[in-house]
């Protein structure tokens, strides 16, 4: 098979390869020692490939097991070095994140602020990766020093950068903010606001509160050709609903079904965004009918779904309802959650039926859940109020002796 001359530069074989193929009758012994060489330099390009590879997942692997952040940082500057390294995102994140859950946001900043120094940083991809690392930080700052570093850089900020620039102050809570660059950096950079620009701007306008703002930046978005998409209309249900808007978020929900939106249909998460609206203005009745029609329409009920309606019944006080719909978890293919848990505990205990939240409690200890220690406790006190000191003390023992993590329960020294 001819060898192309731009793959045999690659390998820095000799561009005259060809010429020997067109005589490989009259010089076979010439074109086999060739074709020899070439094998041996892809086998051995290969297996440095593999050996990178290899490496990659092992300093990985070594990264995600270091528990001394001192050395984790050390570590990661020193695999930044590896250029492949620098490709791997989950990598970055993990770690990231492992230190901003730490509060620890000197060494966040010293492991970015270090990738500087590599060549990369004259990409926008790789500074929106660094302004997205710091923005999920809660470090706007230091996302925002990035942004504005770029044009030292000889590097161009397009809709790709201001997008991360926006979500970084949306991840720092920074809603005011977010409105302010919405409206200002769009001139000032030469780019329009994309569908993610829209949806960022959107959901910090929901996130204050200022729902007719996001209605009429809605009204923009249409008006600029920018179409509305499911995230769009999530976000807004989201909001409406879970704000105490219900009134808002039917309109929007029905607007929605009647008119409808090209190429737009509700999903799960819309389902259960009015499914919340409903629990919280106690009309279980309507939820249980929404329940059968999302299932009619092939939407399949998650565990979101299911604590929305625990969530109504319990805010009605109806033990048996809320007991029922936590056995629907049961015949699932999903587990309960810290959600399912905080709801329905507290009201077990309010009506008394212990025996039903000791089983719950051993739910918990079952599924590995991480709940907070005071509703356990909450169970713990209960118990001991009702003179059923070995069950509480079984719990606490529990509590203590689980290997996922262990909780410290207080039970008085005298029960």
């Amino acid at each position: 098979m001819p060898i192309r001359p731009r793959l045999a530069s690659l390998f820095r074989i000799p561009i005259f390869i060809h010429s020997v193929e067109q005589h490989s009758n009259k010089s076979p012994k010439m074109y086999r020692v060739l074709h020899r060489r070439f094998c041996t330099v892809t086998q051995e390009a290969a297996a440095t490939t593999t050996t990178t590879v290899t490496n990659i997942k092992s300093i990985s692997q070594s990264l995600y097991k270091e528990q001394n952040f001192k050395r984790l940082v050390d570590k990661f500057k020193k695999a930044s070095d590896i250029d492949r390294f620098r490709t791997k995102h989950g990598i970055y994140s993990t770690t990231v994140r492992r230190l901003a859950v730490a509060k620890c946001f000197n060494w966040v900043e010293d492991i970015l602020e270090h990738q500087k120094r590599y060549s990369d940083i004259s990409k926008e991809g790789f500074n929106t990766r660094l302004i997205t690392l710091y923005g999920k930080s809660g470090m706007y700052q230091n996302a925002r020093k990035v942004f504005d570093e770029m044009p030292q850089r000889n590097c161009a900020r397009t809709v790709l950068s201001f997008n991360a620039l926006l979500a970084a102050y949306l991840h720092s809570k920074k809603f005011d903010s977010v409105q302010r660059l919405f409206n200002e950096l769009p001139k000032e950079l030469n780019v329009e606001p994309d569908l993610v620009s829209y949806n960022t701007a959107l959901k910090a306008l929901c996130e204050m509160g200022s729902f007719d703002s996001a209605l009429s930046l809605i009204r923009e978005m249409e008006k600029k050709g920018v179409k509305p998409d499911l995230i769009t209309f999530n976000t807004m249900l989201d909001q409406l609903y879970s704000k105490g808007r219900f009134k808002d978020g039917e309109k929007m929900w029905n607007l929605w079904n009647q008119k409808g939106a090209e190429g737009v249909e509700p999903d799960i998460r819309s389902y259960n965004a009015r499914l919340v609206g409903l629990a919280l203005e106690k009309r279980t009745g309507e939820a249980v009918e929404f329940i059968e029609e999302m299932k009619k329409k092939g939407v399949k009920p998650d565990v979101f779904s299911i604590n929305a309606m625990i969530k109504g019944f319990v805010n009605e006080g109806n033990v048996d309802e809320a007991k029922k719909w936590y056995g629907e978890i049961g015949s699932s293919s999903f587990d309960p959650d810290k959600t399912t848990f905080a709801t329905l505990v507290p009201l077990l205990c309010e009506k008394g039926d212990l025996k039903t939240a000791i089983e719950v409690c051993k739910e918990i200890f079952n599924i590995h859940c991480l709940v907070d220690v005071s509703l356990l406790q909450l169970v713990v006190d209960k118990l001991l109020s009702e003179s059923m000191t070995s069950e509480a003390k079984e719990i606490v023992e529990l509590g203590k002796t689980n290997r996922y993590c262990r909780y410290k329960l207080n039970l008085p020294a005298d029960e």
